[in-house]
């Protein structure tokens, strides 16, 4: 049956469970008295939706409010033994597993080192490595929470570059700047890792994981439009206009700001990364006569940069001109690549994570700041603030395993394997369109 509108029945059925399941997952425990208005569906639909819900596992009571004159309501939430989702950042030192339950409680973790030794970055980033550090972190979890991989919901993964959706291999990543051409990601990992076929994979660029659980629980809960930036060993953002819907991912980090400039790590010169990422501050720390230490990671030195700009209170130690004066010519390349951001998309609010994001923190993000208002026009300028992402360094991890339970929640609360009822027929016109282009 076909509704007016050109929706289904089952369509309509879909959406009303989805407006219950995300309510109850956002705002619960909440009673049916509340789902309606809530969802704006009515006292009946409620009550068929969350009968259906209950059944099936995925709604359970949560004990009971007090009524204006009639009897307690019981309040219902979405039951966090119903699923769970696996969740993977494929960061720059590390790789982070770590397994949730429905409600994003953290049920165990594994981290496998990226670190190479060698000369050459891309060497981390080898992909039988990285599928292999996969695999063996999903099975780990797994074993150490003694979870059933049949109530996976899926696996959603973070990772560098662009990622296309849509071919015969599932995800494909295109990692310029860590040596990935056309990487099939999605069907390696379901070659190597032990997980029933029907389990999904969500793979998606870092900076839009990032962003997504941003947007859902940290700093960008509320906003109806943000830029979320991703400052780790490289820069990169996500876009979001829908506080619901999915960011887009930006390849911010490439946005040339010097014609003929520095060569960066994807090859082309000039680009805001090569100016502004971690390992360009660190390499300019260095040639501007900076010693961080010996064999030192990234992380380590960005360290060393910092205490050498800013040393402890009672120290006795003057801070360091070279490095405060490569930390103040990074924060105007960043505050520039803030303004196009500003000018471009108009956000209320701009959000800095990632692990050098984080470390660098408000004393360097403040000339940032300052930078930004200069350079950006004075009407949007004046309407977004800028700030640190609330979440830590696990932002990428935990908007991973949203992405599968967003497609959980699009489909009605059903598995992907589980859509019931007989293909619908089509309308009319599909035939006669068909009709016509075949002459």
């Amino acid at each position: 049956m076909r509704a007016t509108n050109g929706r289904t029945v089952r369509d309509l059925r879909r959406e009303n469970r989805t407006a219950v399941l995300r309510r109850l997952w956002f705002d619960g425990p909440m009673s049916r008295f509340s789902l309606g208005p809530a969802t704006g569906l009515s006292s009946g639909s409620v009550s068929n939706v969350v009968a259906e819900l209950a059944a099936e596992g995925l709604v359970e009571e949560a004990g009971s409010v007090d009524s204006a004159g009639g009897r307690p309501r019981t309040l219902l939430r979405v039951s966090p033994d119903s699923g769970c989702m696996i969740g993977v950042d494929v960061g720059e030192t590390r790789i982070r597993i770590e397994l949730f339950d429905l409600t994003l409680t953290e049920l165990a973790r594994a981290e496998r080192p990226l670190a190479v030794d060698g000369p050459e970055r891309n060497q981390r980033y080898d992909v039988g490595l990285v599928v292999g550090h996969i695999r063996d972190g999903i099975a780990e979890v797994l074993r150490e929470a003694g979870a059933d991989p049949g109530r996976l919901l899926g696996v959603g993964a973070g990772v560098p570059g662009i990622v296309a959706h849509g071919g015969p291999d599932g995800a494909v990543v295109h990692g310029q700047t860590i040596g990935w051409d056309a990487v099939p990601l999605e069907r390696l990992l379901r070659e190597s890792v032990d997980l029933p076929a029907t389990v999904p994979y969500r793979i998606d660029n870092g900076a839009r994981t990032l962003g997504q659980a941003e947007l859902w629980f940290g700093a960008g809960r509320g906003a109806h439009s943000a830029v979320f930036v991703l400052f780790g060993s490289g820069v990169g953002a996500c876009v979001a206009t829908d506080p619901l819907g999915p960011g887009r991912a930006l390849e911010w980090g490439h946005m040339t700001v010097r014609v003929r400039g520095r060569r960066c790590r994807c090859g082309a010169l000039g680009c805001l990364e090569a100016y502004a990422g971690a390992e360009a501050l660190l390499e300019r720390w260095r040639e501007a006569g900076g010693r961080p230490p010996a064999c030192a990671d990234e992380e380590t030195a960005l360290t060393a940069l910092l205490a050498a700009a800013y040393p402890e209170p009672g120290s006795g130690r003057e801070p360091d001109t070279t490095a405060l004066a490569v930390l103040d010519e990074t924060a105007e390349y960043l505050g520039a690549g803030f303004a196009d951001l500003v000018n471009l998309f108009q956000p209320e609010r701009i959000l800095v994570g990632g692990w050098a994001g984080l470390r660098l923190g408000e004393r360097f993000l403040a000339g940032v700041r300052v930078h930004a208002r200069a350079y950006a026009l004075r009407y949007p300028a004046d309407r977004v603030t800028i700030g640190l992402g609330t979440l830590g360094p696990e932002a990428v991890t935990i908007g991973a395993a949203i992405l599968p339970l967003a497609d959980f929640f699009a489909r009605g609360g059903r598995r992907a394997e589980a859509e019931p009822g007989p293909a619908e027929a089509q309308p009319a016109w599909t035939t006669t369109v068909r009709e016509r282009t075949a002459h």
